[in-house]
């Protein structure tokens, strides 16, 4: 799911750009898609032709998550004849709080045949197609091609820098949007002809200062907001009506319910997009998360534990996520340290000398950060579990 903001950098005014519909229009609506879309049809802005636009236009939606859901339905809703679905994670008990587009009996179903399945009891007249992968640089351009516009609700920003290179390369606009606690963002970017996301972030954050949704929560409802302002957007491109988001950026503050805009502009300056990168290195990972010598398994995790118990095996499993998400989900015989205290040193004399230590957090971003920060410590036998305590669940 969508799920990290990031800190703003100083933009110009960005000149209003006229854009032509995205969509050309397809054959006439039959009765059965008149009556159904009669309320759009009755918007001059729209009218029949813009449906026909909606009918014959191709959306791929990157996440069935928290931005994904709402979109999807949306979309759905909205008459879009075609949406592809591009995800590879399973439906969690904690999704449905505000992944609305699954339900408790889509448990442990994949999150795009549990989101395909809502969105034809919905409308049986769109043609959803499946895309079971992790979107890499080996895969985007391929996928992109068959769809005229994207919908990102990536959460990390390593497939956000991808979805613009990918987008820009083939010349494609997509709409992008980001929720974080109570706080949202959405925006267009069309490298043809405004600004890419690199022109608002050159740079990503460095990595841990900005928590995922699952390290620092979402406001469910939140999710609703940002998710029906990307569909409103993507409607607007596909049959070339109003104002676009193209060269703005909507702020939302869930807590005050208030927005804000700020504008964007290209940087004269940047280098051009020529190629997709390896965005994992790009993003800054910590190396430790390349290094398969500071990498456990989790299935040897769960031999070491086995080990440990019969005597067998000594260390110490260190997690180091919050107290909330210890108390929601442990690993028996972990120890809780949370990474801020590793990081600025205040919780080393909880972390024992001369024995092996594993640590583990979520999913392996954090585990690896502390990892690092014990080793220039001094600790030297450390590993991180690779997936986190996700990982070790499956």
């Amino acid at each position: 799911m969508v799920s990290l903001i990031q800190p703003l950098t100083a933009t110009k005014p960005h000149s209003e750009v006229a854009l032509p519909p995205l969509v050309e229009p397809g054959p006439p609506l039959g009765p059965e898609e008149l009556e159904r879309y009669s309320r759009h049809a009755l918007i001059p802005e729209i009218g029949l032709e813009g449906q026909q636009r909606l009918r014959n236009a191709r959306v791929l939606v990157i996440g069935a998550g928290g931005l994904g859901s709402p979109a999807l339905l949306y979309l759905a809703a909205a008459g879009v004849g075609t949406l592809g679905i591009i995800d590879d994670d399973s439906v969690e008990l904690s999704n449905l709080q505000r992944q609305v587009i699954h339900g408790v009996s889509d448990i442990g179903r994949t999150k795009i045949d549990s989101a395909r399945e809502s969105i034809l009891n919905l409308n049986p007249g769109v043609n959803v197609i499946l895309h079971p992968v992790r979107l890499d640089s080996t895969n985007a351009l391929e996928i992109f091609a068959d769809y005229d516009l994207i919908l990102d609700g990536a959460d990390n920003f390593a497939t956000r820098y991808l979805v613009n290179d990918a987008a820009a390369l083939l010349g494609k606009p997509y709409v992008w949007g980001s929720i974080l606690r109570f706080d949202g963002q959405v925006s267009v970017f069309w490298d043809k002809f405004g600004p890419n996301y690199r022109d608002l972030y050159p740079e990503p954050p460095a990595p841990g200062t900005v928590p995922s949704c699952a390290e620092g929560g979402v406001f469910g409802m939140l999710c609703a907001s940002i998710g029906a302002m990307m569909v409103t957007e993507a409607v607007k491109l596909i049959t070339g009506i109003g104002q676009t988001l193209l060269g703005r950026l909507l702020i939302f503050d869930a807590l005050t319910s208030r927005w804000r805009e700020i504008r964007i502009a290209k940087d004269p300056a940047a280098e051009p997009i020529t190629e997709l990168v390896d965005y994992e290195i790009f993003c800054g990972l910590v190396p430790a998360m390349k290094n398969g010598n500071e990498l456990i398994s989790a299935d040897d995790l769960t031999e070491r534990l086995s080990r440990r118990d019969q005597g067998e095996d000594d260390f110490v499993l260190i997690d180091v996520r919050e107290p909330v998400e210890f108390q929601i989900a442990r690993i028996p015989g972990s120890v809780l340290i949370p990474l801020a205290g590793i990081r600025d040193g205040s919780a080393l004399d909880q972390v024992p000398h001369g024995v092996p230590l594993i640590l583990h957090c979520k999913a392996g971003t954090r585990s690896a950060q502390a990892l690092a920060s014990l080793q220039a410590a001094g600790y030297a036998d450390v590993v991180h579990v690779d997936g986190g305590i996700d990982a070790w669940a499956k």
